[in-house]
């Protein structure tokens, strides 16, 4: 399955912001294998070396280590999975609030959406 990637933003960039996603939505699980730098840049459809430079800075930042002779992981620390979580739905938040202002609701106009919204989901 290969990415659609944006041509404004470096494609390592995409790739660790997709794994972070990954990990978010529980898809990759703490302590649980990463696919080789091969096999995963074949799936996604990018040059190794442009894998094993998201690898490498996944790994800076702690969300993913690797143990010698059997691969990489994703980190076991689930402080930091939480942080990221956090993290990722405050930008996501933000961005929808900048959208609502900018599309000239107020504060009281979203936050009544909002309400509304999650009663109906409630009643699915």
């Amino acid at each position: 399955m290969k990415f659609e990637f944006n041509p404004n933003i470096p494609i390592y960039l995409q790739i660790i912001e997709e794994i972070k996603r990954q990990i978010v939505f529980g898809e990759r699980k703490p302590g649980s294998k990463i696919e080789s730098v091969r096999d995963l840049a074949q799936t996604m459809g990018v040059n190794p070396n442009t894998m094993q430079r998201a690898f490498a800075e996944l790994e800076r930042q702690n969300l993913s280590y690797t143990e010698r002779t059997s691969g990489r992981f994703i980190t076991v620390d689930v402080e930091l999975i939480k942080k990221i979580k956090d993290e990722s739905i405050q930008k996501e938040v933000s961005e929808f609030v900048g959208l609502m202002k900018k599309s000239g609701f107020h504060k009281s106009d979203i936050l009544i959406l909002i309400e509304k919204f999650m009663e109906e989901s409630d009643n699915e």
